[in-house]
This record gives C-alpha cells, structure tokens and sequence, in this order.
C-alpha cells in the first residue's frame, strides 16, 4: 500500500521518464518552517488542427452564424460538425447554417465560479437546441432571472463585438430569452 500525506496518496515512481535537480537542505534544515505546500498556476498550450468541418463551424461563428453537418440518411443536422453523422457513422451531405436562435431544452443553476470569463454566481448555464439541429450546445443564460429560466423557452445568442470576432465559440457571450412562445417541452425529448 503507498505511502499517505495527509490527504493524498503519495505515489513513488519507478522510473518516471524524467529528471529532476537533487534538493540540497542546509545543515540543522535551514532557517523558518518548511513548506508545507504552494499553488503555482499551471497552462497548457497546444496546437489544435480542427480538421475541415469543425474549421467550417469555427469560421462561420467569426461570422456570427451556426452551421453543421448533415446526416445523409436521417437528414439530422449535428452542431458543431465533425464530417461524420455520429448515428450512422458515414460522412455529412453537407453543411448547413442553423439557428442561431434555440431553445432550451434542459439547464442548471451554477452556485461555484470557475475561469476568469465566468459571469457572476448564482447564473444558468444550460443545453440549447439551435433552431434546425438535432443536437444541443452549452451556453449560459443571462438578462433573466434564474428562478424564470425553463425548459421550452426561446432565446438568442449575445455576440461579441464585431472588432472582437475570432474563430471560437467564445464569440457567444451567452444567451438571452426572446419575447417569443416556448416549446413544448415534449418537442424536445431527444435533442440533449
């Protein structure tokens, strides 16, 4: 059984792949208390090639649109597309725009802050069906009270600004209720 930490398992490798310096404590352990523990912020960067109907979605959204891909046999539209139905396993017809007004078909109400882009807590983050799709995306849901946030109800993406446009989904801000009828929640039953 390994060794404990008070908290955690403390696991001791073989041989780890790599190398570090030796730690060289003074005589007697040096001046002060020692280091029980430190946060240091970790980052991973990488290099992402999206492949080409995920690029189609990402470039599309650079223009404030939504778009998938298209099962050739069931004619369901998937979002964000990959260039392969996830039902039937063959390659999309095509692409399609879709929305980008949804609907929301399920959603929670978050109480934990987390990320720097995080809006203030409590806020909904919920499952939108974009207007044409089979298929739900994330967002979060502001500009109303999260007590009348419901399944069935209408909304509209908040984009950013023009000038801060890339390809990300992080040009939806979030979402906002339209002054529209909600849809039976019924209608919805598959589409999360």
């Amino acid at each position: 059984m390994p060794p404990y930490d008070n908290d955690r398992v403390v696991v001791e490798l073989t041989n780890p792949g790599w190398s570090q310096p030796e730690i060289h404590i003074p005589a007697g352990g040096g001046d002060g208390e020692p280091v029980q523990r430190i946060r240091v912020p970790a980052a991973l960067r990488y290099r992402y090639n999206p492949g080409t109907a995920p690029t189609e979605f990402l470039l599309a959204l650079a223009n404030k649109k939504l778009v998938g891909g298209v099962c050739p046999e069931t004619g369901d539209v998937y979002v964000p597309p990959r260039g392969v139905s996830p039902v039937v396993g063959r390659p999309t017809s095509g692409t399609v725009e879709i929305g980008p007004n949804g609907t929301v078909t399920t959603f929670c109400v978050v109480h934990i802050g987390f990320g720097v882009n995080a809006p203030p807590t409590p806020f909904v983050s919920a499952l939108i069906l974009p207007d044409g799709a089979a298929v739900s995306l994330y967002g979060t849901i502001l500009e109303i009270p999260i007590e009348q946030v419901r399944t069935g109800m209408r909304l509209e993406p908040v984009w950013v600004d023009d000038d801060e446009l890339t390809t990300s989904f992080e040009n939806i801000k979030y979402w906002r209720p339209l002054d529209e009828p909600d849809v039976d929640p019924d209608l919805l039953k598959g589409h999360m």
